[in-house]
């Protein structure tokens, strides 16, 4: 694992950033370089912040292990985020491109080639890409070991007739409702 260089995508959303820089920084520790790819809207508040937190030097001292870059969310640019809807809506139509493109990029320029992807489970669509770019990848779940057990679990208990199909869709639609309601819920208290 030393010396290979690691793609990680958090969701865009509170509660999903910080678990996978908590993540990227346990690789760094353990000799990976990592690509952390925000949006442009979460780059530009997370590098504020640690310019904020930290000195200069070792702010370079740490970006060569650790490169934060960005891809758009697909939302304009005066187009409220807190609108997790519409953000939802946005994301599999335009990042899956951007980051299939910031993916070549990086190995055009024959930076460090990615070797690995670790995707936020809201986004395994990033495996995809990966795949079709010859990338292995795993998820993170950030949520707790119920609730990805339980969404895990919904296919299983379809095709053991536990539930029907319809049943399990609705169980998804009610935890991404009530993820959503506690993002915004959190978010104004």
């Amino acid at each position: 694992m030393r010396d290979s260089t690691v793609l990680a995508l958090p969701l865009p959303a509170q509660g999903h950033v910080n678990p996978m820089m908590t993540f990227s920084q346990k690789l760094l520790e353990n000799g990976c370089k990592v690509i952390f790819v925000n949006t442009d809207f979460n780059h530009r508040r997370v590098v504020s912040s640690m310019v904020e937190q930290q000195d200069c030097s070792s702010l370079d001292e740490q970006e060569s292990v650790l490169k934060l870059v960005s891809i758009p969310d697909g939302l304009g640019p005066d187009e409220d985020r807190n609108d997790q809807a519409k953000l939802y809506e946005a994301i599999p139509k335009t990042m899956p491109g951007a980051l299939e493109k910031l993916i070549e990029d990086i190995h055009l320029k024959g930076e460090n080639k990615i070797n690995f992807i670790v995707a936020d489970l809201c986004m395994a669509w990033a495996l995809d890409v990966g795949s079709k770019l010859g990338i292995k990848g795993a998820v993170l779940c950030p949520a707790s070991a119920a609730i990805f057990t339980l969404v895990y679990s919904i296919p299983v208990l379809i095709d053991e007739g536990i539930i029907d199909s319809d049943l399990g869709k609705n169980i998804i639609v009610l935890l991404c409702m009530n993820i959503i309601y506690n993002l915004i819920y959190t978010s104004i208290v």
